[in-house]
């Protein structure tokens, strides 16, 4: 799975193909591979049915490709390994140089597989379920960039914990933690902890402070803000519309994604170096 227009892609995937020829490994890619790698030999399929007939799934790009990439897996067991082509890569953690070392290991059996927490983002509207998502970083109600402050009822498992006004507010696994969270001053949580982060964008009170809870929590926000531009937003990259007494429903996924970790990296590394600490 390759993000369109990538440049350095198409000697990468040439590479790759006859990296795998050799080991007797079919290699299967989406259509737009042919055109930016004419050399490679692959067996193509639309990206929607890549995950029914692959055993490892590759993917070029950057956090936006993963992303896309978590959605697309439905939850399917399928390890998930990352090459980055884009700037940050908190996800698709391997350069160009361990890209072949690393598959080495993966065909050795010796791959870590970190699992990541998913989140299930479900709208109710008049009683009636109008939206269902799966995420892996975060779910986000956010007003538009003319609507005024907006108004979120937060209740926690029941309970009524508080109404936001702000401009929006983040629902994020640890994972989603480094990401639109992080931007809005939420705390980086390790992928690790079973939590789910809370995180307040822009809000009108000061006392509001991003919360974290436990991952067997549920999340549901109530829009009680009239005639105002508000939207649903998944990941950043999906949208839905929101009305007024809408009800965002949020837990942890029985979905996971399998996500192909670095032998020689851990996580605090991987902060160090995304965001130059000491530097």
């Amino acid at each position: 799975m390759v993000k369109p227009k990538i440049k350095g892609a198409g000697p990468i995937i040439e590479r790759l193909s006859q990296f795998l020829r050799e080991r007797g490994i079919e290699l299967v890619a989406e259509p737009i591979v042919e055109e930016m790698a004419p050399g490679c030999r692959a067996a193509l399929v639309s990206r929607e049915d890549l995950p029914s007939t692959i055993d490892l799934l590759i993917v070029m790009g950057g956090d936006g490709t993963m992303l896309a990439a978590a959605r697309l897996m439905g939850g399917r067991r399928i390890p998930v390994l990352g090459v980055n082509f884009g700037g940050l890569g908190y996800l698709t953690e391997f350069t160009l140089e361990e890209v072949f070392p690393a598959l080495e290991r993966v065909l050795m059996g010796e791959a870590l597989v970190d699992s990541r927490m998913m989140l299930d983002a479900v709208v109710h509207r008049a009683g009636r379920c109008v939206a269902d998502y799966s995420v892996l970083n975060d779910a986000v109600v956010n007003k538009s960039a003319l609507a005024r402050i907006i108004q979120i009822e937060c209740w926690i498992d029941g309970a009524p914990v508080t109404t936001f006004r702000a401009d929006g507010l983040i629902v994020s696994t640890p994972t989603g933690s480094t990401a639109y969270s992080l931007s809005a001053g939420g705390p980086i949580v390790h992928p690790s902890v079973a939590a789910i982060v809370i995180t307040p964008i822009c809000p009108h009170m000061l006392t509001n402070r991003p919360l974290v809870i436990s991952d067997e929590s549920e999340v549901k926000l109530i829009l009680r803000t009239p005639r105002e531009e508000v939207t649903l937003t998944l990941d950043g990259q999906v949208g839905f519309a929101l009305q007024v007494e809408d009800e965002v429903i949020v837990r942890k996924s029985a979905k996971t994604f399998d996500l192909i970790s670095p032998m020689n990296k851990n996580y605090f590394q991987v902060l160090r170096d995304k965001l130059y600490w000491g530097k």
